[in-house]
């Protein structure tokens, strides 16, 4: 077959394919070409998913005529001052997206420059072109998009439902709305409700308001503020608290100088900052801008813009990690409010309803009275006394230390089941599995030995065989080396056996027996890619686990309060090694209201 050029009309439908896949994209780009034309307002309309219709519209600069005309053709835009693809300033750039959109279905655009003495109204139906004619219109831009997909009705059968388009228009808008917290926003379903943003004001408070909105009040109660610089690369924002995890990663909101992005580079260096205090089954929650000069970051990488690439990718990961981490430590030990909530539900019955405040037990039905022939009124005035301790019943006889309890943790009380310390606040308790709290001090001081000077070890008196699964043995040997710089020297012992003649000394009396065989239960799960930072890392956390208080070990007043004091000196303390929280806080208002008393 001959070579031969393909129509214009051939050509358009092609790159609509590629920028405009689904209706979420093309409210994506039509929300970002408001944004570039500084509006302060954004209206969004969807019918059936945006099947049906799309309408953007904003109060920004609008377009005269001569730009409304030029507007709808391949590869004109405003968004480039010259030919410097790598100088990007503004959200898009290619000057496809508005003739792709109008290639595959019907596109109307009424527009208003302050220069005009009027708006302008433009159509293309399925690639053709009308003429520019007047229209009325205040200020700014409408553009709607009628019959998406209309004039390729093949891609209409790779949508999904009504419900599934809106939502992906949904997270469109929340996500560009995040991305610029000082313009209002609409989206308003004609199968559903309207949802408001409201302008925010310039600033962290303003940005911490815009996630409320957008990711809940949760979200906004459990992040950590972060703004760093390094060299002339700034990350601002905020993370969530390991322990307020998520079940997927649609809590994750990631900006590249205002444009939201998709990068599995930064998506790598978030889980890499989360490694060791969240379950590999969660995915935190974070809404972070990286802002860099634009000759430092290419966007020019995908079609649908969500994709970049860094010219330093080091400096932005290690940028990310190291400020997430110092943000984890220093909340320390704080853990989320929703632990707190899942706490209080957990004590109240399924169906049960909560007493009213100022409520009163002799007004209830349920009021015990005397039983004929039975006891007398009398017996039953034990019911109505104030009755007082005939002696001392706390808990503990020494009053806690003023200074313990205005401390996060507070001041031991007591033990409870051998398993759980519990913790009076000036204003509340909290609840520590002194287990898992332990578990976490002990990796940590291993990760710190091991940084400073390395891993003291002891040796055993009488080397201890360990018999194995030859495959586990056979691995355990070809990493005796990364043991024993955490101090566990292992030897082989013949075929499927290892001897042990060292444990690290900060574990104490550990069952070397019992230490080695997890480390090689958990050396089979390792990935040979795996870096061996985290390799070391899994190591750490198994020896720390061994080296921890266990549960049911009865603990003094002292010791327990020891335990406190240093879960708030260690970074990370607020959750275990495997990403469980260590403690729960209740404050005496949350206590008053499971017994109506608020």
């Amino acid at each position: 077959m001959a070579v031969r050029q393909l129509s214009e009309g051939v050509v358009n439908r092609i790159a609509a394919g590629e920028v405009i896949e689904r209706p979420a994209a093309a409210v994506k780009e039509l929300v970002e070409n408001a944004l570039d034309a500084g509006a302060s307002r954004i209206d969004v309309l969807i019918e059936a998913g945006g099947r049906r219709l799309i309408r953007v519209a904003d109060d920004g600069c609008g377009m005269v005529r001569d730009d409304l005309a030029l507007c709808v053709e391949r590869h004109a835009t405003s968004k480039l001052d010259d030919e410097d693809l790598l100088d990007i300033r503004t959200l898009g750039f290619r000057g496809e997206a508005l003739p792709s959109i109008g290639a595959v279905s019907r596109l109307t655009l009424t527009t208003r420059h302050a220069d005009e003495p009027h708006a302008w109204s433009l159509t293309v139906d399925a690639g053709a072109k009308g003429e520019c004619r007047p229209a009325a219109l205040a200020a700014g831009t409408r553009v709607e998009i009628a019959d998406l997909f209309a004039a390729t009705p093949a891609r209409l059968k790779f949508l999904k439902s009504d419900r599934a388009e809106a939502a992906a228009v949904a997270e469109v808008v929340k996500r560009l709305a995040l991305a610029h917290p000082t313009v209002a926003f609409s989206l308003a379903d004609a199968d559903g409700p309207t949802r408001h943003f409201p302008a925010q004001a310039f600033g962290e408070a303003g940005l911490l308001a815009r996630i409320s909105d957008v990711a809940g009040r949760d979200f906004a109660q459990n992040a950590l503020p972060i703004d760093v610089w390094r060299g002339e690369v700034r990350l601002f924002g905020f993370a969530g608290l390991p322990t307020f995890g998520k079940a997927t990663a649609a809590s994750q909101f990631l900006f590249v100088n205002g444009r939201p992005i998709r990068d599995r580079l930064v998506l790598g260096a978030i889980r890499g900052a989360y490694a060791d205090t969240m379950p590999r089954d969660r995915h935190p929650a974070v809404a972070l801008f990286l802002e860099l000069d634009p000759h430092e970051v290419d966007v020019n990488v995908h079609p649908a813009k969500t994709e970049v690439r860094f010219r330093d990718s080091g400096l932005v990961r290690g940028l990310i990690v190291a400020s997430i981490r110092e943000a984890i430590a220093a909340a320390s030990p704080s853990t989320a409010t929703t632990i707190a909530a899942a706490t209080l539900g957990a004590f109240r019955p399924a169906g049960a309803a909560v007493p009213a405040a100022g409520w009163d037990w002799r007004a209830s039905p349920s009021r015990p009275s005397a039983p004929a022939g039975g006891f007398g009124e009398a017996a039953q005035t034990a019911f109505a006394m104030d009755i007082a301790p005939s002696a001392d019943a706390r808990a503990a006889e020494a009053a806690p230390a003023e200074d313990d309890l205005d401390r996060p943790l507070g001041a031991a009380r007591a033990q409870v089941h051998g398993t759980y310390i519990l913790s009076q606040t000036r204003d509340g308790l909290v609840i520590v599995d002194q287990h898992a709290a332990h578990e976490r001090l002990v990796y940590e001081r291993l990760k710190r030995q091991m940084a400073e000077s390395g891993i003291a070890r002891q040796a055993l008196l009488i080397p201890v065989v360990v018999e194995l699964d030859p495959a586990d043995a056979a691995r355990l040997v070809e990493r005796a080396d990364d043991l024993a710089a955490f101090g566990l020297v292992v030897e082989p012992f013949g075929p499927g056996a290892v001897i042990v003649r060292e444990t690290p000394a900060m574990l104490g009396e550990a069952d070397a027996e019992a230490l080695t065989r997890d480390i090689a239960e958990h050396l089979a799960e390792w990935d040979s890619t795996a870096p061996l930072e985290q390799r070391l890392m899994a190591v750490a956390a198994t020896m720390a686990c061994h080296g921890s208080v266990r549960a049911g070990r009865l603990l003094r007043p002292a010791e327990m309060n020891a335990l406190l004091r240093e879960m708030e000196a260690t970074p990370g303390s607020a959750q275990c090694n495997h990403g469980r929280p260590t403690s729960v806080t209740l404050s005496l208002a949350d206590v008053e209201r499971l017994f109506g008393r608020r």
